[in-house]
């Protein structure tokens, strides 16, 4: 690891081990707590496009404050550097929505480095917003343009640090090793209608479901944060996560209400001498090991 890297390292783990920071994160929560469940938070979670929607909105107030900070340097028109932080400043507002949202259900050393990703993008947003005040007066706001965009920039090495150390945001099932050959799973009596049975096939959690007569295998692991479907209620042909309140179609294992954006793994399931078995006939290549 480069010494860059590794004092990057060293300073996220003070930060994820910093309790000082569960003061504001507590705050935090409450307001995120606000966004209304059902239609609202799912759109703001992405559930209705299959990822996450936060690291794509920010695309654009990003995209705009680097052009604005672009045309300063190199001596483009005022107005429209003064535009494009105003675009920025107003796209901003459902991006820091969104990543709320995902937050809100964060715990942990994962809740403390996004409320410091929060604050981060909070002060540069200020600085931007400052910038702009600046400019629609007849100042120029360069400088204040280009501390807010260096603050937002080191906030969100703070967002990659969340999704690509530490998770946040990733598929949970992701790199699960399911049983791809018909694999003995419990005796069929053992199940009761409507009840999950969380099981251990060949190495990996599987929640088995009776509803209404037939038999119904996912993997027993929310896509969303990893609980255990197990532990949730069967209503309507869904599984509900216990956690969060996501909702899978027992069937195809789609997502039926976020806050997950990514279906759960489905299973066949057949039976033979009173046995249940399953397979997942399907698993992807990159998420296993060249040799398997």
């Amino acid at each position: 690891m480069g010494q860059l890297a590794a004092l990057l390292e060293g300073l996220v783990d003070k930060m994820e081990r910093a309790a000082a920071l569960d003061r504001p994160a507590d705050v935090g929560q409450r307001l995120s707590g606000r966004i209304p469940d059902g239609f609202v938070k799912d759109a703001l979670s992405g559930t209705q496009i299959g990822h996450p929607v936060h690291p794509l909105a920010v695309t654009v107030p990003i995209g705009a404050f680097v052009a604005a900070s672009f045309l300063d340097a190199t001596g483009g028109d005022p107005a429209a550097s003064r535009r494009l932080v105003g675009l920025g400043l107003v796209t901003a507002v459902p991006a820091a929505l969104a990543g709320a949202s995902d937050w809100h259900d964060l715990e942990g050393g994962e809740r403390r480095v996004g409320v410091v990703h929060a604050i981060g993008n909070s002060l540069g947003l200020t600085l931007l917003a400052a910038s702009w005040l600046a400019r629609h007066s007849g100042g120029r706001g360069k400088v204040r343009a280009l501390a807010g965009l260096g603050l937002i920039g080191a906030s969100g090495w703070l967002g990659g640090h969340l999704t690509y150390a530490q998770g946040a945001g990733v598929d949970t099932t992701a790199f699960q090793r399911p049983a791809t050959e018909w694999t003995d799973a419990c005796p069929e009596t053992e199940l009761s209608d409507g009840q999950p049975h969380a099981l251990d096939v060949a190495g990996m959690a599987v929640v088995v479901v009776r509803d209404r007569g037939a038999v119904r295998a996912l993997a027993n692991r929310c896509t969303h944060r990893g609980a255990p479907l197990s532990d949730g209620d069967v209503d309507g042909g869904c599984i509900e996560c216990p956690w969060h309140g996501s909702r899978f179609d027992l069937v195809t294992g789609q997502v039926e209400r976020g806050p997950a954006t990514r279906p759960a793994p489905t299973f066949e399931v057949r039976v033979r001498d009173g046995v249940m078995q399953v397979r997942r006939s399907e698993v992807r290549a990159l998420r296993l090991n060249p040799t398997d």
